[in-house]
Protein backbone atom coordinates (compact mmCIF):
# COMPACT_ATOMS: atom_id res chain seq x y z
CA UNK A 1 0.00 0.00 0.00
CA UNK A 2 1.39 2.87 -1.12
CA UNK A 3 1.52 6.21 1.04
CA UNK A 4 2.33 9.24 -1.82
CA UNK A 5 -1.46 10.80 -2.20
CA UNK A 6 -2.32 13.81 -4.39
CA UNK A 7 -3.47 17.02 -2.38
CA UNK A 8 -5.02 20.86 -2.86
CA UNK A 9 -3.05 22.83 -1.05
CA UNK A 10 -4.89 25.88 0.59
CA UNK A 11 -3.06 28.73 -1.15
CA UNK A 12 -0.33 29.07 -3.73
CA UNK A 13 2.20 30.65 -2.45
CA UNK A 14 28.81 43.74 -29.77
CA UNK A 15 29.92 46.64 -31.72
CA UNK A 16 33.58 46.41 -32.28
CA UNK A 17 36.07 43.79 -34.16
CA UNK A 18 36.66 42.95 -37.43
CA UNK A 19 33.70 41.75 -38.42
CA UNK A 20 29.93 42.19 -38.42
CA UNK A 21 28.57 40.11 -35.35
CA UNK A 22 24.55 38.50 -34.81
CA UNK A 23 22.93 38.60 -31.08
CA UNK A 24 18.99 37.41 -30.93
CA UNK A 25 19.14 38.15 -34.51
CA UNK A 26 20.28 41.75 -34.81
CA UNK A 27 23.19 42.19 -36.74
CA UNK A 28 25.57 44.78 -35.85
CA UNK A 29 27.95 46.36 -38.00
CA UNK A 30 31.46 46.48 -36.84
CA UNK A 31 34.23 48.88 -36.70
CA UNK A 32 35.60 48.53 -40.29
CA UNK A 33 32.30 48.36 -42.01
CA UNK A 34 32.15 51.79 -40.08
CA UNK A 35 35.84 52.91 -41.64
CA UNK A 36 34.46 51.83 -44.94
CA UNK A 37 31.65 53.88 -45.18
CA UNK A 38 33.57 56.97 -43.82
CA UNK A 39 36.16 56.36 -46.54
CA UNK A 40 33.66 56.34 -49.45
CA UNK A 41 31.65 59.07 -47.95
CA UNK A 42 35.10 61.19 -47.59
CA UNK A 43 35.60 60.17 -51.25
CA UNK A 44 32.17 60.44 -52.83
CA UNK A 45 32.73 64.64 -51.38
CA UNK A 46 35.78 64.52 -53.05
CA UNK A 47 34.26 63.78 -56.60
CA UNK A 48 31.48 66.08 -55.96
CA UNK A 49 33.53 68.96 -55.15
CA UNK A 50 35.79 68.41 -58.23
CA UNK A 51 32.31 67.58 -60.38
CA UNK A 52 30.81 71.17 -59.12
CA UNK A 53 33.96 72.87 -59.54
CA UNK A 54 34.34 71.70 -63.25
CA UNK A 55 30.78 71.28 -64.47
CA UNK A 56 30.12 73.59 -67.33
CA UNK A 57 27.81 76.79 -66.92
CA UNK A 58 25.64 75.96 -69.26
CA UNK A 59 25.14 72.21 -68.56
CA UNK A 60 25.09 72.23 -64.66
CA UNK A 61 24.97 68.66 -62.58
CA UNK A 62 21.56 67.72 -61.84
CA UNK A 63 21.41 68.38 -58.08
CA UNK A 64 18.87 65.45 -57.76
CA UNK A 65 21.49 62.64 -58.14
CA UNK A 66 23.69 63.48 -55.47
CA UNK A 67 21.45 65.08 -53.17
CA UNK A 68 19.79 61.11 -53.24
CA UNK A 69 23.64 59.95 -52.62
CA UNK A 70 24.01 62.01 -49.78
CA UNK A 71 20.45 61.27 -48.53
CA UNK A 72 21.71 57.29 -48.49
CA UNK A 73 24.87 58.18 -46.70
CA UNK A 74 23.42 59.70 -44.09
CA UNK A 75 20.39 56.40 -44.05
CA UNK A 76 22.95 54.08 -43.57
CA UNK A 77 25.34 56.22 -41.28
CA UNK A 78 22.34 56.32 -38.85
CA UNK A 79 21.42 52.53 -39.04
CA UNK A 80 25.42 51.58 -37.91
CA UNK A 81 24.52 54.42 -35.20
CA UNK A 82 21.32 51.96 -34.09
CA UNK A 83 22.95 48.60 -34.43
CA UNK A 84 25.17 50.23 -32.48
CA UNK A 85 22.56 51.12 -29.44
CA UNK A 86 21.13 48.09 -30.06
CA UNK A 87 23.97 45.90 -29.35
CA UNK A 88 24.71 48.16 -26.02
CA UNK A 89 21.57 47.55 -25.14
CA UNK A 90 21.70 43.93 -25.40
CA UNK A 91 25.08 43.89 -23.14
CA UNK A 92 23.07 45.65 -20.83
CA UNK A 93 20.20 43.70 -20.51
CA UNK A 94 22.43 40.36 -20.19
CA UNK A 95 24.09 41.99 -17.35
CA UNK A 96 21.10 42.54 -16.02
CA UNK A 97 19.93 39.27 -16.36
CA UNK A 98 23.17 37.56 -14.89
CA UNK A 99 23.04 39.70 -11.88
CA UNK A 100 18.90 38.85 -11.16
CA UNK A 101 20.04 35.22 -11.50
CA UNK A 102 22.92 35.41 -9.18
CA UNK A 103 20.16 36.38 -6.52
CA UNK A 104 18.57 33.40 -6.92
CA UNK A 105 21.37 31.49 -5.58
CA UNK A 106 20.07 29.89 -1.93
CA UNK A 107 16.60 30.47 -2.42
CA UNK A 108 14.07 28.08 -2.82
CA UNK A 109 12.99 28.50 -6.41
CA UNK A 110 9.73 26.84 -8.47
CA UNK A 111 10.01 25.99 -12.03
CA UNK A 112 8.28 24.51 -14.81
CA UNK A 113 9.50 20.98 -15.04
CA UNK A 114 8.98 17.34 -14.26
CA UNK A 115 12.05 15.99 -12.77
CA UNK A 116 12.96 16.47 -9.57
CA UNK A 117 15.09 14.79 -6.71
CA UNK A 118 13.97 12.01 -4.02
CA UNK A 119 15.98 12.85 -1.10
CA UNK A 120 15.99 10.80 2.21
CA UNK A 121 12.84 9.35 1.00
CA UNK A 122 10.82 12.51 0.14
CA UNK A 123 10.11 13.69 -3.67
CA UNK A 124 7.26 16.57 -4.56
CA UNK A 125 5.89 17.88 -7.74
CA UNK A 126 2.96 20.44 -8.59
CA UNK A 127 0.72 20.25 -11.28
CA UNK A 128 -2.13 22.66 -12.20
CA UNK A 129 -5.16 20.95 -14.33
CA UNK A 130 -7.17 23.06 -16.71
CA UNK A 131 -10.61 21.35 -15.69
CA UNK A 132 -11.33 18.02 -13.24
CA UNK A 133 -10.19 14.58 -14.78
CA UNK A 134 -9.46 10.98 -14.42
CA UNK A 135 -5.83 10.59 -14.49
CA UNK A 136 -2.74 8.39 -14.31
CA UNK A 137 0.74 9.50 -12.49
CA UNK A 138 3.74 7.74 -13.12
CA UNK A 139 6.94 8.38 -11.64
CA UNK A 140 10.07 6.95 -13.23
CA UNK A 141 13.83 7.28 -12.29
CA UNK A 142 16.38 8.18 -14.30
CA UNK A 143 17.08 4.96 -16.56
CA UNK A 144 13.21 5.20 -17.22
CA UNK A 145 12.52 2.63 -15.12
CA UNK A 146 8.33 3.17 -13.76
CA UNK A 147 9.21 3.23 -10.04
CA UNK A 148 5.57 4.01 -9.01
CA UNK A 149 2.28 4.27 -11.03
CA UNK A 150 -1.40 5.24 -9.47
CA UNK A 151 -4.92 6.68 -10.47
CA UNK A 152 -5.97 9.57 -9.04
CA UNK A 153 -8.91 11.75 -9.73
CA UNK A 154 -7.90 15.69 -10.30
CA UNK A 155 -9.59 18.89 -9.55
CA UNK A 156 -9.22 21.99 -11.60
CA UNK A 157 -6.05 24.24 -10.90
CA UNK A 158 -3.04 24.21 -8.73
CA UNK A 159 -2.74 20.67 -6.85
CA UNK A 160 0.50 19.29 -4.87
CA UNK A 161 1.76 15.55 -5.37
CA UNK A 162 4.11 13.83 -2.35
CA UNK A 163 5.84 10.71 -3.34
CA UNK A 164 7.59 8.42 -0.17
CA UNK A 165 9.98 7.13 -2.81
CA UNK A 166 7.73 3.44 -2.42
CA UNK A 167 6.91 1.78 -5.42
CA UNK A 168 3.93 0.41 -6.66
CA UNK A 169 4.88 -3.13 -4.75
CA UNK A 170 5.49 -1.30 -1.77
CA UNK A 171 9.65 -1.09 -2.66
CA UNK A 172 11.79 1.85 -0.69
CA UNK A 173 13.61 3.43 -4.13
CA UNK A 174 17.11 4.67 -3.29
CA UNK A 175 17.31 8.88 -3.82
CA UNK A 176 18.04 10.39 -7.03
CA UNK A 177 16.43 12.23 -10.33
CA UNK A 178 12.83 11.05 -10.90
CA UNK A 179 10.60 12.21 -13.25
CA UNK A 180 6.47 12.54 -13.33
CA UNK A 181 4.17 11.81 -15.80
CA UNK A 182 0.37 12.54 -16.05
CA UNK A 183 -2.00 11.78 -18.69
CA UNK A 184 -5.27 13.04 -18.15
CA UNK A 185 -8.98 12.60 -19.38
CA UNK A 186 -12.09 14.45 -18.91
CA UNK A 187 -15.73 12.56 -18.08
CA UNK A 188 -15.91 12.57 -22.11
CA UNK A 189 -12.11 11.16 -22.62
CA UNK A 190 -10.85 13.96 -24.18
CA UNK A 191 -7.82 14.65 -23.12
CA UNK A 192 -6.76 17.16 -20.10
CA UNK A 193 -3.76 19.67 -20.09
CA UNK A 194 -1.81 19.30 -16.98
CA UNK A 195 1.64 21.32 -16.39
CA UNK A 196 3.74 19.97 -13.95
CA UNK A 197 6.01 22.23 -11.65
CA UNK A 198 8.97 21.48 -9.30
CA UNK A 199 10.58 23.45 -6.47
CA UNK A 200 14.07 23.28 -4.72
CA UNK A 201 17.02 24.96 -3.44
CA UNK A 202 19.32 26.86 -6.08
CA UNK A 203 22.34 25.27 -5.68
CA UNK A 204 24.22 26.83 -8.53
CA UNK A 205 24.08 29.31 -11.55
CA UNK A 206 25.90 28.88 -14.77
CA UNK A 207 26.09 32.51 -16.50
CA UNK A 208 27.62 31.15 -20.01
CA UNK A 209 24.32 30.62 -21.12
CA UNK A 210 21.40 32.77 -22.54
CA UNK A 211 19.16 32.58 -20.39
CA UNK A 212 21.26 32.12 -17.39
CA UNK A 213 21.00 28.44 -16.22
CA UNK A 214 19.89 27.54 -12.76
CA UNK A 215 20.90 24.23 -11.05
CA UNK A 216 18.04 22.83 -8.75
CA UNK A 217 17.93 19.57 -6.73
CA UNK A 218 20.90 18.44 -9.02
CA UNK A 219 18.79 19.35 -12.35
CA UNK A 220 19.20 22.33 -14.71
CA UNK A 221 16.82 24.70 -15.58
CA UNK A 222 17.11 28.08 -17.50
CA UNK A 223 16.08 31.37 -15.29
CA UNK A 224 13.44 31.89 -18.03
CA UNK A 225 11.15 28.52 -16.11
CA UNK A 226 11.03 30.08 -13.08
CA UNK A 227 7.46 30.38 -11.63
CA UNK A 228 7.97 32.28 -8.40
CA UNK A 229 10.99 32.45 -5.72
CA UNK A 230 10.89 32.32 -2.09
CA UNK A 231 14.05 34.01 -0.14
CA UNK A 232 15.80 31.88 2.51
CA UNK A 233 14.94 31.83 5.89
CA UNK A 234 10.94 33.81 4.52
CA UNK A 235 8.06 31.63 6.66
CA UNK A 236 5.23 33.72 5.05
CA UNK A 237 3.36 36.08 6.39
Amino acid sequence: MTTAAATVPGGVTSATGTAPSTASGVTFTSATDAGTLAGNFQTFLTLLTTQLKNQNPLDPLDTNQFTAQLVQFASVEQQMKTNTQLGSLLTIEQSAQSTAAMAYLGSTATVDGSSTKLASGAASWTFNADKPASATISIADSSGNVAYQGSYTLQAGQQNFQWDGKGTNGQQWPDGTYKMTITATDASGNPVNVSTTVSGTVDAVDLTTNPPGLTIGGNSYTADKIKSVVRPGFTGS
